[in-house]
């Protein structure tokens, strides 16, 4: 009886495929999800009943995915797909415990080849082979032929009411139980494999085409004026750091030494500073956005001017250099410099350094002594998994250093290690960055700041690298470190910053301080009250001097 049903024409070959396909892909590229719900719900006599029916749920949703989906003649080439995709996503989700949204889908899509190949592991070939590959060619290979389209209709159309049958018989005795879990555990959904990547794919795909549709440019401080007649010109080196977290610096107390260039040049360390987000393509157009964390999209703000478009349209003269993947857009109207290769970086060995991107730069100031110059420096940083790559070999002072891309496989003292050094040589970098600017005290007012734009996860409750939807974001891919140094003739002084070394700052508070430091005053700053260079000391403060400009009179 029971194979005369399965030869009814609700389970004709091509469904019983699709199903079998859909059994795979729940038994090889969920393991992630199946690891989350027992995080969530630990395996007990109240617990089994409830997510035995999460399995049977999440079973029969993907089976119903893949019959919607696939159809007719085009069935066996998008299964075979679909079933590649899964096995890396679920390579990745495995490995580093990362969930792929549209943040992390706009991240692969902004990946060279220089960080594929930091990526490339064996553990990743054999996974995409033996679960890739291998059975999407025997999909392809091995495919029914269809039994035309009339037919094949009629057949998904019973058993996709079957399998929403079976969906509602599951979840009807634990309603209570799945309105808890729809509320309090969002994020868990997400490791849904391959349902969750392709819908953050096609909402990645919407997010582009609203974008593409943008003509003009909203002015984010259209008010703003430059209240001051400095005798000097702002010169200020803004460093966005990668990948690298507050806790990991001497500065904020760490016990091992990380920063001993930095300890020897009168530099701050403000010690409680948390990002907009917790990726590259996140976090550095939001804080170069007056949105704010809390408000900020990133199509949203495509359609407003960021800090850069504002200081530029004040005679600010800017330029960008990167040593990272690019700038994320903001500076797609500034003068940008790549130096991720020997074209323009001099100091490249195995990979191109940090340090590269000093070069030259005398005569970039040099043929703009007359303006106020802000300097971009986007650094490599601690850029992972090869954090081993990111400094030269003579930085290596903590021993043994992880030298696998598999963190998983490293121990958590050679993790350690290697990203540690990597701090290491940051500080490095940040030292010769002031020692730089010194060059310049006396005929420019020069500061540097310097912040991370997000932090690490290091093996840290089973999360390797970053990208963490920021609902559920460890403190180690959010807490961040901020350096400041200020010249000599710059308005303010360390010691103004002093008492101000705890307070909780964020990546939201730049915009403003970008515009307080070149001395523009902008209603758009009104709002923040909280912050330590507010644009109100610095007019008062000029008020005092007579240098406070004529049309604010």
């Amino acid at each position: 009886m029971f194979t005369t049903r399965l030869k009814s024409p609700m389970f004709s070959t091509c469904n019983r495929k699709t199903l079998l396909v859909a059994l795979f892909l729940m038994a090889t590229a969920n393991i992630s999800l199946f690891q989350r719900l027992l995080e969530v719900y630990p395996p007990s006599l109240g617990n089994v009943p409830f997510l035995i029916s999460l399995a049977l749920f999440f079973t029969f949703a993907t089976a119903l995915f893949l019959l919607l989906v696939a159809h007719t003649r085009g069935a066996r080439w998008l299964l075979a797909l679909l079933v590649l995709v899964a096995s890396q996503a679920a390579y990745y989700m495995d490995t580093y415990g990362v969930v792929v949204d549209t943040v992390m889908i706009d991240n692969i899509f902004h990946t060279d080849t220089q960080e594929f190949a930091g990526l490339l592991s064996w553990g990743l070939v054999l996974r995409t082979l033996l679960l890739g590959v291998l059975p999407a060619w025997l999909i392809i290979r091995y495919w029914p032929a269809g039994k035309g389209f009339k037919a094949e209709f009629k057949s998904k159309l019973s058993l996709t009411l079957l399998l929403i049958i079976g969906m509602v018989l599951v979840v009807a005795p634990f309603t209570a139980h799945y309105a808890s879990f729809i509320r309090e555990h969002k994020i868990t959904r997400a490791y849904s494999n391959p349902i969750y990547p392709i819908y953050s794919l096609f909402g990645y795909a919407r997010e582009k085409l609203k974008s593409s549709a943008i003509t003009k440019l909203t002015a984010t401080a259209p008010d703003a004026v430059m209240i001051g007649t400095p005798s000097r010109h702002e010169l200020i080196i803004l460093v966005v750091g990668e990948t690298a977290r507050a806790d990991r610096f001497s500065l904020n107390g760490y016990p091992r030494d990380t920063n001993p260039e930095l300890a020897k040049r009168d530099v701050l360390s403000l010690r409680n500073v948390t990002s907009c987000g917790t990726s590259t393509g996140e976090s550095v157009p939001c804080m170069f956005s007056a949105l704010g964390r809390k408000d900020f999209d990133r199509e949203k703000a495509l359609h407003y001017e960021n800090a850069l478009d504002v200081l530029f349209e004040h005679g600010v003269q800017i330029l960008w250099r990167d040593n990272n993947s690019d700038s994320k857009g903001v500076a797609t109207r500034m003068t940008y410099e790549n130096f991720k290769s020997p074209t323009l970086n001099k100091v490249c060995d195995t990979e191109c350094r940090d340090i590269g991107m000093l070069g030259g730069l005398d005569k970039y100031i040099d043929s703009h002594k007359n303006k106020d110059i802000l300097i971009v420096l986007h650094q490599m940083g601690n850029h992972g998994p090869k954090y081993y790559r990111r400094y030269p070999p003579e930085f290596e002072r903590f021993k043994p250093a992880c030298k696998s891309n598999e963190l998983s496989q490293c121990t958590q003292q050679e993790l350690d290690n290697a990203y540690d050094n990597a701090i290491l040589y940051t500080d490095y970098f940040l030292a010769h960055v002031v020692d730089f600017l010194k060059q310049y005290n006396e005929t420019h007012a020069t500061a540097m700041l310097y912040v991370s734009d997000h932090g690490e996860s290091l093996g840290e409750h089973g999360i390797y690298l970053h990208a963490a939807p920021y609902m559920i974001a460890p403190q180690e891919q959010t807490h961040i470190p901020a350096i400041v140094w200020m010249g000599k003739h710059f308005d303010y002084k360390l010691s103004d910053l002093k008492p101000y070394q705890d307070h909780p700052f964020s990546h939201d508070d730049l915009f403003c301080t970008l515009l307080v430091s070149y001395e523009l005053n902008s209603k758009t700053c009104d709002s923040k009250h909280d912050v330590l260079m507010h644009n109100a000391d610095v007019i008062s403060m000029l008020q005092q001097q007579g240098q406070l400009h004529t049309a604010m009179q």
